[in-house]
Parts: structure tokens; C-alpha cells; sequence
């Protein structure tokens, strides 16, 4: 094992002691990250050891991470030590696939970026624990970087086993709902080209509708949005290098796939054939993203009515109850409409419901939301001002946009979707539509 390998084991160590012994500012620190992080998972041994691993490389304390308080704190580091430490802060999690088995470690592919790295662990007790790993085997892990050619283990990590392309969906959907801060946390380029699909979008949504909110019968919103997809899939077709007016079957010989393969898709996804063909034949195109499709959910096609509401950084959101919370704003007595208590709690609780929804409610009727709350929470002194941001963050509600679903995603995620898609359809018994539960980049 090579000595710098063995030293990052003695300085992690450290490093970990140094975070679990310390009192004050940091500990406090430590508390408030495990707090928030804790709301999202199982607080199970896997996460309470993941949220310390996570804080120790990302967490801060006023100015300074945990990182450079340990570096100030021990002046008798060496540079390559301290050195070795500050590289730390490139630390990612991710969900790997193992790609070989190698004498000291292993080569992982990050399925979320589709980038490879050779990983090594760092002890001895470890690599004789993970010995018994396959090649094929998926890993949730996080990875820190040790030299430009090579990476170690850091924190714990969950062996998943091998997995057929549907459960794959499933787990990188998973790790989405769970990691969405860490959707891309060694491709920033993805990252960055996903957030401004998200602007594009809302141009296109405001050109569509001439609004960013509009609100109308669900089976009525259902044809303007499939209208929208229309246009969506004819500019990604043209962007593609890709003939709208081409038969099925044209489209099919060029993607090398079958009629009944792109009907299947098309049927799961409820979209046009050429556009699914495009996802399997995007090789061509020169954006390293794909926008995924834009579809009322079922459950709401039905609805009395349905708001739609776009946003730059927000995305797109289909709210079926928002006339509701509107007319209980816009009453004399609140407490007299049917269901408003329901309703409120509804948007306190619901993940359905962020904070810039509540934002622009209270930027449309300031004195009225304030009075509700005040009542509604007991709180007389409740103030929308100061007090509404705490107040989402106590309902587990993020102040922050977070990467929304409309956002694009890399073309080999895409793929991999629409593949799991035709082996589900094909497992099914013909004539039966069943809906498939996978999670993922819809």
C-alpha cells in the first residue's frame, strides 16, 4: 500500500476524532447539519455515519469547514499533508458500478456522470471487507481523491448488488430523491447545463401559455400540454439533426431498433415514437443532455381544475389545489371556507408544495397569509417577514431551489430509462398496461 494511501487512513482518522471531540462553534455546527440532513433519510447506521463523513468535507462553521480548523488547529502538518486535506473538498457521493477488480482497489464507473475512477480503500481491514465484492456490483458510496491517478473510500458505503437496467432506474431515481445536492457533484458542467435547461424551459412555457401560471380543467390543461410537448419534440427532433416529417419506420432503421420496441416505449411514456427513437439515436447530437418529457400527471388529467406554474430556477409545477388556497386567502372569514384548515396543513406538509409557491403567495396577499397563519399555528406574533422561511425549514422545505424535474439530464441516463422501460413492457403480458413504479428521469 502506498505510504500516502496509508497516510490519508491515519489523517481521516484524525480528522474524524477532531469533529467528534470538538465543543463550541463546531460542535454546534455539527449539530444544526445533522438536524437538517437527518429529515430526509432512514437514520439508520448508513446515514448517521454518512451525514459525519459529509459535514467533515462539506459542512461549515461561520467562515471556515471543518477542513480548516483541523489545518489550523495542528500547525505540525506536513504541506503534502495539509495538501491532501484541502483536496478533500472535491469528496462526492455517488451510486458506482465496479468495472474491474483490480489487486488494491477497484475501477468504478459514476453512473450519474458516466465518469470512471480507480478507487483504492485505504486500510487493510477494508480491503479485505471488500474483497468479497463482484464485478458488476453497484456501490453508494462517497470517494475522495489521494493522488491525480487515484481515489479512496470515504465514510461507509452500501453494496447494492448487481442490477437489471429497471431496478438501476429505481436506485439512480432514489439517489436523486435522496442526494439532490449531489445530483452531479463531479460533472459541474452537467450540472451547470442542466440548471439552464430549467431557464430555457420557462422561456418556452411563457412563449407557449403568455403567462408563467395558468389554471384550467385538468383534461383541458392535459391537450395544452401535450400541445406544448408537440413543439418541445419538434425543436429537439430539429436540434437532434433529426427529419420530424420521417415514417416510424424510417427513424426506427436509423436508431437500429425495431417498430414494436419504439411503440412499446412510446405507449409507457404516452409520447410521440419519433421522439423515444431520438433518445436512442441521440449519439449524434452534440449536447451531452436530453430534456426529459413534459406530461400531466394522470392523477390530475381528472381534476376540477389544475395550475400550472413555471419558473427559472423552480421548474414546473402542477398544483390541482391552488384555487383553493387562493379563495381562502381572498375570504373575509378564512375559517368559514369548507376544508381550509386541510388545505393549509396540506401546503405546510406536502413536498408537492415549495417554499417559492408559499413565497409568491405571500407576495400576492401578504396581510391576508399572515392573519391565516397566525391563527392557523397559534402563533399571534407570527410574522411573514421574519418568521416564513423557519417555518418551511420546519417542514422540511428547502429556502433554496433545488434541481427540478424538468431539468435535462445526460444522454446515458436518458438511454438507460427508455432500455428499462422496453424490458418492462416486454415482461408484461400483451394487452395489459400496467403503470411502472420505477423512479428516474422521466
Amino acid at each position: 500500500m502506498d505510504a500516502i494511501l496509508e497516510r490519508s487512513h491515519q489523517l481521516k482518522q484524525d480528522l474524524t476524532d477532531f469533529v467528534y471531540d470538538a465543543e463550541g462553534e463546531l460542535a454546534q455546527a455539527l449539530e444544526s447539519y445533522a438536524a437538517l440532513k437527518s429529515r430526509r433519510g432512514s437514520g439508520d447506521n448508513f446515514q448517521q455515519e454518512l451525514i459525519i463523513d459529509s459535514f467533515i468535507t462539506e459542512g461549515q462553521v461561520g467562515d471556515s469547514s471543518p477542513l480548516d480548523l483541523f489545518i489550523q488547529s495542528h500547525q505540525e502538518l506536513s504541506e503534502s499533508d495539509r495538501e491532501l486535506i484541502k483536496s478533500w473538498e472535491h469528496t462526492f457521493i455517488g451510486l458506482f458500478a465496479i468495472t474491474k477488480i483490480l489487486p488494491d482497489g477497484f475501477e468504478l464507473r459514476n453512473w450519474l456522470t458516466d465518469k470512471y475512477y480507480i478507487v483504492k480503500p485505504n486500510n487493510a481491514q477494508k480491503l479485505k471487507e471488500m474483497s468479497r465484492l463482484k464485478e458488476g456490483e453497484i456501490l453508494l458510496t462517497r470517494i475522495s481523491p489521494v493522488t491525480d491517478s487515484y481515489w479512496t473510500f470515504s465514510g461507509p458505503y452500501t453494496q447494492m448488488g448487481k442490477l437489471g437496467k429497471p431496478k438501476l432506474a429505481v436506485a439512480i431515481g432514489n439517489f436523486k430523491d435522496n442526494h439532490k445536492d449531489h445530483l452531479y457533484g463531479d460533472a459541474p458542467d452537467l450540472l451547470e447545463e442542466a440548471w439552464q435547461s430549467v431557464g430555457i424551459y420557462h422561456q418556452q412555457f411563457v412563449e407557449f401559455f403568455g403567462t408563467d401560471e395558468v389554471t384550467m380543467p385538468g383534461y383541458q390543461l392535459n391537450k395544452k400540454i401535450a400541445e406544448f410537448q408537440e413543439i418541445l419534440t419538434k425543436k429537439r427532433l430539429e436540434e437532434a439533426g433529426i427529419d420530424p416529417s420521417k415514417s416510424l419506420g424510417e427513424v426506427a432503421q436509423e436508431a437500429g431498433l425495431g417498430d414494436e420496441e419504439i411503440k412499446a416505449v412510446a405507449e409507457e411514456l404516452g409520447a410521440d415514437s419519433q421522439a423515444v427513437s431520438q433518445m436512442f439515436n441521440n449519439k449524434s447530437g452534440t449536447s451531452k443532455m436530453v430534456m426529459p418529457k413534459v406530461d400531466l400527471p394522470a392523477e390530475l388529467r381528472k381534476a376540477e381544475q389544475v395550475t400550472a406554474i413555471s419558473h427559472p430556477r423552480w421548474g414546473q409545477m402542477f398544483i390541482p389545489t391552488y384555487f383553493k388556497i387562493k379563495a381562502i386567502l381572498e375570504a373575509d372569514d378564512w375559517q368559514s371556507v369548507e376544508g381550509a384548515e386541510k388545505v393549509i396543513r396540506f401546503y405546510l406538509e406536502d413536498k408537492s408544495i415549495n417554499a417559492f409557491i408559499w413565497h409568491r403567495l405571500a407576495q400576492q396577499y401578504s396581510t391576508q397569509l399572515e392573519k391565516v397563519l397566525q391563527t392557523f399555528l397559534e402563533r399571534p406574533n407570527f410574522q411573514l417577514q421574519n418568521d416564513l422561511d423557519t417555518l418551511l425549514q420546519e417542514h422540511n422545505k428547502s429556502i433554496e431551489p433545488e434541481l427540478p424535474e424538468i431539468a435535462s439530464v445526460p444522454i446515458h441516463l436518458h438511454n438507460l430509462f427508455q432500455e428499462a422501460l422496453v424490458e418492462v413492457s416486454k415482461s408484461k403480458p400483451k394487452g395489459k398496461s400496467q403503470k411502472q413504479p420505477a423512479k428516474g428521469f422521466q
